[in-house]
């Protein structure tokens, strides 16, 4: 496995840690859970208003859960800020339950970023929520391709193309990846070329 190249003579400073997991739930839906931390290597005082922190301590630590249905649609979302800098901080937690409503599908990023705005939001919950996004993608599509294969019906196409198709290098149509990933897919549709 490659790595990174050997770094310059340096000291640790700063932590972030995101976390996302993918839930099946017993009652058809999924949920997707996402939790954010920020630590620091040095003791931080209460200078700036926010609260004292002990090297170590987290800075930011944060939760969020969104309940989706098959179609990728929010049908619940809860946040919750176990700890943060300043005292009102955890106030904008209710808020992030306006997530439900929105798909997560193409546009969600723009969605989320109009609705948490500024002083709309809080930015750390809104930044863990693209994360979440990507894990509700890797968690639920193959499970329900899963569920299909089980009962015997075919890969579930979305549109004219493989729902991946051309989301990324490796992806991209003519690749090889595409090409045996999705062969027979692309021969029954004869798809057109996607244009640049």
């Amino acid at each position: 496995m490659k790595e990174l190249s050997p770094a310059a003579p340096r000291a640790l400073l700063h932590t972030r840690q995101v976390q996302c997991r993918g839930w099946e739930r017993e009652d058809g839906l999924w949920d997707i859970e996402g939790r954010l931390s920020d630590v620091r290597t040095h003791d931080l005082d209460d200078s700036r208003g926010n609260a004292t922190r002990r090297a170590g301590e987290p800075i930011h630590l944060m939760s969020l859960r969104l309940t989706l249905d098959d179609s990728f649609l929010i049908v619940a979302a809860e946040a919750v800020s176990h700890q943060t800098p300043y005292a009102d901080c955890a106030v904008i937690n209710d808020s992030y339950a306006r997530l439900a409503g929105l798909r997560i599908e193409a546009g969600f990023s723009h969605a989320v970023k109009v609705r948490f705005r500024g002083a709309l939001g809080c930015t750390h919950l809104t930044e863990l929520l693209g994360p979440i996004a990507t894990t509700a993608f890797q968690a639920i599509r193959p499970a329900m391709e899963r569920r299909r294969a089980a009962l015997g019906l075919p890969r579930l196409l979305e549109g004219p193309r493989p729902p991946l198709m051309d989301s990324c290098y490796a992806l991209r149509r003519g690749g090889e990846a595409a090409t045996v990933r999705w062969a027979l897919e692309l021969e029954e549709a004869a798809l057109p070329p996607t244009t640049s």
